[in-house]
């Protein structure tokens, strides 16, 4: 086992993507990352003596930052639009008197929407995403959905899960095909100005 020495440094990300890739990286519980190949790069750094570049990724799962704020905005349109959508016609936004169906909190973080059927008989989780939906999101709904069948559901009810996102991809698809209970909707926008 080899001594650890801890280094005390403060500095600025450089850019916004920057900052989502080390979010990204970090959120994760657990996260163990052997660095001992940087070990001359990371001195440097360290030093001053090393030059940084802006961290680009081809990762489909960094996500820019220009839409960042769309996903709320997405969010924000279907609970106002919930019953006008399909699963509006089967399931109402989950309420109790200590929180609602949007944002709903868990110790995993918060879930974009939570509903539940309107027999009662199952607690729907929707994890929204404004974009191309990546591979990734459905470790992450799992982890939402055993949280509410762990945590809230009752022992007669389901749990499944809904993604929503603009597009998908090949990753998403094939991860689908064995994922239980998870269901992909794609969503559209539609703008027009008409003049009167």
């Amino acid at each position: 086992m080899q001594a650890i020495r801890w280094q005390k440094i403060l500095g600025q990300v450089e850019s916004t993507r920057q900052t989502l890739a080390i979010h990204q990286v970090c959120q994760e519980i657990g996260t163990v990352s052997n660095i001992s190949k940087y070990r001359e790069e990371l001195e440097q750094l360290i030093k001053g003596e090393a030059k940084t570049q802006a961290l680009v990724s081809q990762e489909p799962t960094v996500e820019d930052a220009t839409v960042f704020a769309l996903e709320k905005h997405l969010e924000d349109f279907l609970v106002a639009n919930w019953s006008s959508t399909p699963l509006g016609r089967t399931h109402d936004l989950y309420e109790t008197e200590e929180s609602s169906g949007q944002q709903f909190p868990t110790d995993t973080g918060p879930i974009d929407l939570l509903a539940i059927s309107k027999d009662k008989q199952e607690l729907l989780v929707v994890e929204l995403k404004r974009g191309r939906a990546s591979d990734a999101v459905v470790g992450q709904i799992q982890r939402y959905m055993g949280y509410v069948k762990e945590d809230v559901a009752e022992d007669h009810q389901r749990v499944r899960g809904v993604i929503i996102a603009l597009d998908d991809d090949k990753r998403i698809r094939r991860t689908l095909q064995i994922a239980q209970g998870i269901d992909f909707y794609r969503y559209e926008v539609k703008f027009n100005l008409i003049k009167t």
